[in-house]
């Protein structure tokens, strides 16, 4: 049967994530640690929110995770041989190995920010990126006792600094802020508070910082439900997504890998690695079933009913929320966040490419030549 090169393409991708799967990583890195949201939250929203310990890493459930199973971070600390990251709210723990400072609804920019703009529509406490490089430090007091401690601690561990930014953008669309308006005022602001925050860690005697981008947020099932459009043109054909969401998201990235390129060259003593979440979801939704997605990239495992099977008054863990018995076969788990199974193909290529600039395993093995 004849392919067409895009075709080839995603074959390509597909044994580029299988043979990352099968290829065990050299033991490189003493200590992972990870700020974000909730698609690298670990167990801090759980702990903030009730105080109660999440139970993990058990998988399936019951555990602190907003998917079925693992997590990017997760497959990511498998794979480097360093156990699965302790949230930090868990004071006491032994964070010698690292910490997860990801908290679901965690935003790039400071909450007096959306306050100051007429934005209400935020978490009732602080874990904003700022507040997270604040708990860094924090555990930083646990973990080396001097400044040239530190930097040499901290230089032979991974650090993941994101995904950041979703959150804000999906803020400013419930307070009903024009696309222009996001482009031109939110997004600078998330790019520039971003690179503040990964010269933070670098200050702090970081070499390796793996930097996500957003996700396509027209593609996901919340979106798709809140936004629903009449009008056809609204939606990419090639996906059924919304193009307007997924606009800001590319102009994010977009925006973000020029500033980390800029910053590489101010800090050629680092490797700063731009990390893909949107290039390999929207080969999901082209293609699903090249992935293993029978049920499609769009409708949710996890739900209440309706298109895609998101509703707000009964969404997952809520009543009337009913679990699918093929989680694997979706891409989406409660119209929010993924499944394991999308996040293990994209760790992987984060690993051995082709979705990490440049993968992380090539960067590990050039600092183990040198």
């Amino acid at each position: 049967m004849e392919r067409t090169p895009s075709s080839w393409c995603i074959l390509l991708c597909l044994a580029a994530a299988s043979a990352a799967a099968a290829a065990p990583l050299p033991q490189y890195y003493n200590a992972i640690f990870s700020f974000g949201d909730s698609f690298s939250d670990t167990g801090n929203f759980v702990i903030i929110n009730s105080g109660k310990l999440p139970n993990m890493p058990k998988f399936p459930p019951p555990y602190a995770r907003c998917s079925n199973g693992r997590l990017v971070i997760d497959f990511l600390a498998e794979a480097l041989g360093v156990p699965l990251l302790p949230p930090s709210a868990n004071k006491g723990t032994n964070f010698s190995q690292g910490a997860n400072f990801a908290v679901m609804g965690a935003t790039a920019l400071e909450l007096k920010y959306f306050r100051d703009n007429n934005v209400w529509s935020i978490p009732p406490f602080n874990t904003s990126m700022k507040c997270q490089l604040e708990w860094f430090q924090e555990v930083k007091e646990t973990v080396c006792s001097s400044p040239q401690e530190c930097k040499e601690f901290f230089g032979k561990a991974l650090f993941v600094f994101g995904e950041f930014g979703g959150n804000d953008y999906s803020f400013a669309w419930k307070a009903e802020w024009s696309l222009d308006k996001v482009k031109t005022e939110m997004v600078p602001k998330v790019v520039e508070s971003m690179i503040g925050g990964v010269e933070a860690v670098l200050d702090e005697g970081a070499r390796h910082v793996v930097v996500p981008g957003n996700l396509p947020a027209g593609c996901i099932p919340i979106t798709l439900t809140m936004y629903a459009s009449e009008d056809r043109s609204d939606y990419d054909p090639r996906t059924g997504c919304l193009k307007k969401f997924n606009s800001v998201a590319l102009y994010h990235n977009a925006m973000l890998r020029i500033a980390l390129d800029q910053l590489q060259r101010r800090r050629p003593d680092a490797r700063i690695i731009y990390a893909d979440y949107y290039t390999p979801y929207i080969q999901f939704a082209r293609t699903p079933h090249l992935y293993g997605y029978k049920r499609g990239a769009l409708r949710a495992c996890c739900g209440g009913g309706g298109p895609y099977n998101y509703n707000m008054s009964s969404s997952c863990g809520l009543p009337g929320a009913t679990v699918c018995d093929d989680p694997d076969a979706h891409v989406s788990w409660d119209g929010i966040h993924l499944t394991e199974a999308p996040y293990r193909f994209i760790a992987n290529t984060w690993l051995k490419g082709p979705y990490a600039y440049p993968p992380l395993a090539s960067v590990v093995r050039d600092d183990m030549v040198y």
